[in-house]
């Protein structure tokens, strides 16, 4: 890791264009397999020669891209640490908190084959906002890797489905699993609140009184846009969720009417499909917001941080970039769910300013979605 002699240098991950200065930390509680884990991004204090952590925290994880991505292990990681070893994170490690009011809080859920640190954009964007948010890395062996402890370091890798294994089950207690997850983080940080004792958190006792939990949000992409239904439909306490480019296959459509909290659906132009779309609509309500837009020119992996470290030969091969930029999908992903959060956690900010994005008002949106649906579906 670490590798300074890597990839082309102008490659890099986008740093937060809010006001705050972010920083970031790991919180494991529980050292088991049902313990939490999450990267913490917060607004933090400045600081002269921040330390920038790596963005692949270390070997294990491109391993398990490899198994995710069924790639050779070591031919991989010769060429994941040439491509992406160098990468930071643009967010100072173990930095002071910057106290300031209370800041609401975003719980962000992964994708399958993903982890903790690969949507440091978004998240890193969000606290520089004046958010705190907790990126929980799953521990349902959805995640390409993930650790806990014994008495050494035990390493979980992604479980790809058996030969002739329905995969419903599978992906449904994965989700239900997923959503227990992103309950139990907050659970913590509500405790992390209140002065609680809580193990590994001394580095944390200055988030004490600054977290505005009436205010609280769920947010995640593909396999985590399910895990927002599943979150929204288990606990209340999320006022609002947001899921981009949802993958709506995990989800028991039975728990659909359980869900009261306003939802908003950012999807890639490239990725849907008509089943997919059609189990989005039947969480339409009459009573409760709904919002759907379309960004064009995005892919499925227009959301996580690859599509700003790979060019454009690359990023095009491998599907990790769509025709738009990514920056300009990335600007417009955000300021909508800013505008987004600001109306349903009744926010005083200025967000508002893009809530025509919210309606899919822009040259680069399509209000709704770009797959047709036959009148004898809906």
């Amino acid at each position: 890791m670490g590798n300074s002699s890597g990839h082309n240098n102008t490659l890099s991950i986008p740093p937060g264009k809010g006001p705050h200065r972010v920083g970031c930390t790991d919180l494991m509680v529980g050292h088991t397999v049902h313990g939490t884990f999450l990267r913490l991004y917060y607004p933090c204090q400045a600081s002269e020669n921040p330390q920038l952590p790596d963005w692949v925290p270390c070997r294990e994880y491109f391993n398990g891209l490899a198994d995710f991505m069924k790639m050779n292990r070591a031919l991989s990681e010769r060429i994941f640490n040439y491509l992406f070893g160098s990468c930071k994170i643009p967010a100072a490690w173990n930095a002071s908190f910057k106290p300031d009011g209370k800041y609401p809080v975003i719980i962000f859920s992964h994708g399958l084959g993903a982890f903790r640190t690969l949507y440091s954009a978004i998240c890193v964007e969000l606290a520089s906002q004046g958010f705190i948010v907790a990126a929980v890395e799953h521990r349902d062996e959805s995640a390409s890797a993930t650790f806990y402890f014994r008495e050494n370091e035990v390493w979980m890798y992604y479980r790809p489905l058996k030969p002739g294994e329905n995969e419903f089950p599978l992906r449904n207690k994965q989700v239900k699993q997923r959503a227990d997850e992103c309950i139990r983080a907050l659970d913590i940080l509500f405790d992390i609140n209140s002065g609680k004792s809580v193990e590994n958190v001394l580095h944390l006792l200055a988030f004490q009184n600054s977290m505005d939990l009436c205010r609280i949000a769920i947010m995640g992409h593909s396999f985590g846009g399910a895990t927002v239904i599943e979150c929204l439909c288990k606990d209340v306490k999320f006022k609002c969720g947001v899921a981009l480019d949802t993958w709506m296959f995990p989800l028991d459509e039975e728990i659909f009417p359980g869900v009261k909290q306003p939802i908003f659906f950012i999807n890639s132009e490239k990725f849907q499909w008509i089943g997919n779309i059609i189990r989005m609509k039947k969480l339409d309500s009459a009573i409760f917001p709904r919002k759907m837009i379309t960004i064009k020119g995005t892919v499925h992996q227009s959301f996580p941080d690859f599509t700003f470290l790979t060019g454009n030969w690359i990023g095009r091969l491998m599907k990790l970039k769509g025709e738009i930029d990514p920056h300009i999908a990335l600007d417009l992903f955000n300021k909508a769910t800013l505008a987004f959060f600001q109306c349903h956690l009744n926010m005083d900010r200025d967000f508002n300013q893009w809530d025509a994005l919210i309606d899919g008002k822009d040259d680069n949106l399509i209000p709704g979605t770009n797959i047709t649906i036959p009148q004898s579906s809906i």
